[in-house]
């Protein structure tokens, strides 16, 4: 992953919405992992914004592919700021496909079945990421540990030059180490980064969640339909819960018939970082996080955790 990336950590920083701009993507690139920009539901001047926040570090940059496929005329417009890959989750990649690999920018695809890798793989990924259910923000049902060598045998029996990334839950040195063990050639990292100096977090939401668990995360739509985001189905995010969560959490229907009047409650509550009603995408992982830290010191401990892990297993004999 390092050799194909050019990267001295094989390190992906997720490309979360809302949270991961220009700022944080440059400090991961210049720490030695490959930062991305959360293009997330395509907003052209706000990820504009970011790539020149970004200042020419070599940077990708990360789509929601159901939505870009209600306004395809915006990958032109990213391809055009030359990123350093393109990251696709939530959707079928094939219509994008040929236009990424033809700019020759490397195609990343996130998956979270072993069926979404197969097509990924016939549309002619790049790198596969295997997100597992503990993953912060959107995702499906698959656990990490099991799902990430059932892809790695699959990109084997096809003899794929493929590589492949571990997610979900991967928060430290002792994740990445996990990750390559389990015959991933890298990780993407997201909520340990959201808890980053350089990440779009409100203060007060960061410190409500520097002191949850994984306990205090759930699965849920209520995020998605008090925001009024028509996601697939299969899909849902996962969230830490707050009073609002636990408010509405199984009754999305009920929601619905006052999102008017709930939406204005939540967009307010972003606004000023009420971490009550507005709440964060955070991972299981948040369980392992207790202070917020420069990118790049983050880079720094995960890789020397994993050489640590990795060093000592060597040793043992395994």
């Amino acid at each position: 992953l390092t050799e194909a990336l050019g990267i001295t950590c094989p390190v992906i920083q997720a490309p979360m919405a809302f949270a991961a701009g220009g700022a944080l993507a440059s400090a991961v690139s210049s720490a030695g992992g490959l930062g991305m920009i959360g293009g997330a539901y395509g907003d052209a001047a706000w990820i504009d914004q970011q790539f020149d926040i970004a200042a020419g570090a070599r940077v990708g940059c990360g789509l929601i592919t159901w939505k870009l496929a209600e306004q395809p005329q915006l990958l032109d417009r990213v391809l055009a700021r030359d990123p350093a890959a393109l990251f696709l989750s939530f959707g079928d990649p094939a219509p994008f496909a040929s236009a990424i690999k033809d700019a020759g920018v490397t195609l990343i695809c996130q998956v979270q079945t072993l069926r979404d890798a197969r097509q990924a793989l016939g549309c002619g990924a790049d790198i596969i990421v295997a997100q597992g259910a503990d993953a912060g923000g959107h995702g499906e049902a698959r656990g990490t540990f099991a799902l990430v060598p059932e892809i790695a045998d699959e990109i084997a029996r096809r003899n794929s030059k493929a590589l492949l990334c571990a997610a979900g839950g991967i928060t430290d040195g002792r994740g990445l180490a996990a990750a390559l063990m389990l015959g991933a050639d890298g990780a993407v990292i997201g909520t340990r980064f959201w808890a980053s100096r350089e990440a779009l977090v409100h203060p007060r939401i960061l410190d409500r969640a520097l002191a949850a668990t994984g306990d205090d995360t759930i699965r849920t739509r209520v995020v998605d339909v008090v925001r009024g985001y028509d996601w697939p189905g299969r899909y849902n995010g996962r969230v830490l819960r707050n009073r609002f969560i636990q408010k509405w959490h199984g009754s999305e229907e009920a929601l619905k018939l006052e999102a008017g009047a709930e939406a204005a409650k939540w967009s307010a509550a972003q606004e000023a970082g009420d971490p009550d009603v507005a709440t964060a995408f955070a991972g299981e992982g948040i369980g392992l996080i207790d202070k917020m830290q420069a990118a790049s010191d983050i880079l720094a401990c995960i890789t020397a955790q994993a050489q640590q892990c990795l060093a000592g297993q060597s040793q043992s004999g395994l």
